[in-house]
């Protein structure tokens, strides 16, 4: 990757960052406008019920974008997994009627492995648009780190470029701030000698990834 590919892929990162962060953001300023003009004693404490949701997304959100795509778990090598399935367990329970299943073997993995395994599960909760359920596994076996996540519901929304950025098989001019994190996780993978997949079917999207420990 040259400088500025690099930078682009940083741009296009922070783009899909405030591109997620607007709506409970929006919704927090929308909520204190209402609450200045509103009397009623029901009104004004629904309107604090709604300011606090929307504080509680806003900060659920950071919670995930600082694991998924900066610095997790400070300067060591390792992250606890506990910390990043408390941050997908709390955007499921944002996005409402999605089920996470979880089966970890590990109590800790490599960063690259946790930003996978991180951006997975995003993935099948945003594919999930009526619901459904997230079966989450990961395990070190033979050397390497596997991860996979199966998005399973009643309608799955996945948009193919992400796929094909997930297989390193996106034309450059083609990647957005929508198919960036899945080129980030390409490369990290490709970085490490490892590979992602992906399979769709009517009612069920499974992500994979092999991650050699290096």
């Amino acid at each position: 990757m040259t400088d500025s590919d690099a930078i682009d892929l940083a741009s296009m990162l922070c783009s899909r960052l405030c591109h997620d962060m607007l709506s409970p953001v929006g919704a927090l300023s929308n909520g204190l406008e209402l609450l200045a003009g509103e009397k009623d004693p029901e009104m004004r404490q629904r309107c604090f019920e709604l300011l606090e949701q929307s504080a509680q997304i806003s900060a659920d959100k950071l919670k995930f974008f600082r694991l998924a795509y900066g610095a997790a778990g400070g300067f060591g090598d390792q992250v606890d997994v506990a910390e990043a399935r408390a941050v997908i367990d709390a955007l499921a329970r944002d996005a409402k009627r999605v089920a996470v299943n979880w089966a970890l073997a590990e109590s800790r993995m490599s960063k690259p492995a946790v930003k996978v395994l991180l951006n997975f599960a995003h993935m099948g909760i945003e594919a999930l648009v009526r619901g459904g359920t997230i079966d989450i596994g990961a395990e070190v076996r033979d050397g390497a780190t596997e991860i996979v996540v199966r998005a399973a519901g009643a309608r799955i929304a996945f948009d193919e470029t992400i796929g094909a950025a997930l297989e390193g098989n996106l034309a450059k001019d083609r990647l957005s701030s929508r198919t960036a994190p899945a080129h980030m996780l390409c490369l990290l993978a490709e970085d490490g000698g490892g590979g992602l997949q992906y399979r769709q079917t009517g009612d069920a999207l499974v992500l994979g990834a092999v991650l050699p420990n290096g």
